[in-house]
């Protein structure tokens, strides 16, 4: 059920500019608390790590600085995301908006906050393909790529480890269903026989009767879609602990190294997740690094290019109120190449007339309704560290 909130501030031109003409607040809408709870401190301090790096530069408009602003989106409670934005709006004052980081409340605080209040908001991880068709009046991104093509590539990932049944569990919210239609669909197209498709909650004590079910339907190996800190931890754990399943496929939101700390370094599991090599991928490592920050978290890398492309974007426009109109300009050829730990560069070109192309540190490349093009990684556990099998998606 949508809300039907109205916009929250009399017109948008008040949203044009900051509280006062030295500093830009942006807004980090992330699940602090919730089913990814242990993911989101790090892609934090990677949109915050950009910010920082444009304050420093002194090259923002006429020298404005930037801060961030932390709101709580829970990942799942979608009225409790709202208000978060909500006072991020109208309390806080923000100009732009990175996140939400899950589908189901991005969705609605585009719907109920960002679009009536004209805010550019550009998401590192909702990944449902219905993000794709909504009507966001050009002022929603995302950096992370849908999962309608997560779904192919995992489906290609199982059927290429010779594993022709699966039974699917997802969380039951628009993430979880979105990624098993897409995986479904693909993995039968490709000969794989699905034995059962079953929604799970996240929050339950005990998950017994979904594993249950799960193991009357068999397969040779359980895909699970959920969250590493809820539901699918718990069904990883029934199933282990009843003897159902012992190996595992999973996507984005299970790609947690705490899984082993949880079920021993032996778990067998292996899945899919955004992720990129090469330049941008290596120069956003090193420059992690520098800063002591976690660089090889999930949605880390699109973290730090969701703050890069709001501020590149500000600096094209010269107005933050229009900054929406310049996302897709500053992402995308024709331009310099811009890479991690070179906005100040990025921010003087714009400043002389130039042109940018934003690499980053996830090779963004904006298509469709400026969602990322995206590439992934096939991963697995070896004693108890996720590795790189191959690289997908780019081909």
């Amino acid at each position: 059920m949508k809300h039907t909130l109205g916009p929250l501030l009399l017109g948008t031109s008040l949203l044009a500019l900051p509280a006062s003409a030295e500093e830009l607040k942006i807004g980090i809408l992330f699940g602090f608390t919730g089913p990814i709870e242990s993911l989101t401190p790090p892609m934090a301090d990677g949109a915050e790590l950009a910010m920082k790096e444009v304050s420093d530069s002194g090259l923002l408009l006429d020298g404005a600085t930037v801060s961030s602003v932390r709101g709580d989106s829970t990942c799942v409670d979608a009225s409790a995301a709202t208000a978060a934005a909500e006072r991020l709006v109208t309390v806080d004052r923000i100009v732009a908006l990175i996140g939400a980081d899950c589908s189901g409340v991005a969705t609605a605080v585009l719907n109920n906050v960002a679009v009536p209040n004209n805010i550019l908001m550009i998401s590192p991880s909702a990944t449902t393909p219905a993000l794709s068709s909504d009507s966001d009046k050009g002022l929603f991104f995302r950096t992370a790529p849908s999962d309608a093509r997560q779904g192919e590539l995992l489906a290609r990932v199982l059927i290429d480890r010779g594993i022709k049944a699966v039974a699917v569990t997802y969380t039951n919210n628009d993430y979880g269903k979105g990624f098993a239609d897409s995986f479904d669909a693909a993995y039968k197209a490709a000969g794989g026989t699905v034995t059962l498709v079953a929604p799970h909650d996240d929050g339950k004590a005990d998950y017994s009767a979904e594993v249950s079910a799960l193991s009357v339907a068999g397969g040779e190996a359980l895909v699970v879609l959920g969250y590493s800190d809820q539901g699918g931890n718990g069904i990883i754990r029934a199933s282990l602990d009843s003897g159902s399943f012992d190996r595992f496929a999973v996507g984005d939101g299970m790609h947690s190294e705490k899984l082993m700390s949880d079920f021993g370094p032996d778990l067998q599991i292996f899945g899919t997740v955004p992720w990129t090599v090469g330049d941008g991928s290596e120069k956003f490592t090193a420059y992690a690094a520098a800063a002591g920050k976690n660089a090889d978290s999930s949605f880390v890398r699109e973290s730090y290019d969701a703050a890069a492309l709001i501020l590149l974007a500000i600096q094209q426009a010269g107005d933050p109120g229009k900054a929406h109109e310049h996302v897709m300009e500053v992402a995308n050829a024709p331009g310099e190449k811009i890479y991690p730990g070179e906005l100040a560069k990025g921010l003087q070109i714009l400043k002389d007339g130039g042109d940018v192309d934003y690499v980053g540190g996830s090779d963004v490349e904006m298509i469709g309704n400026g969602e990322s093009a995206g590439s992934y990684r096939e991963f697995e556990n070896k004693g108890g560290k996720f590795e790189t099998v191959r690289m997908l998606g780019a081909e």
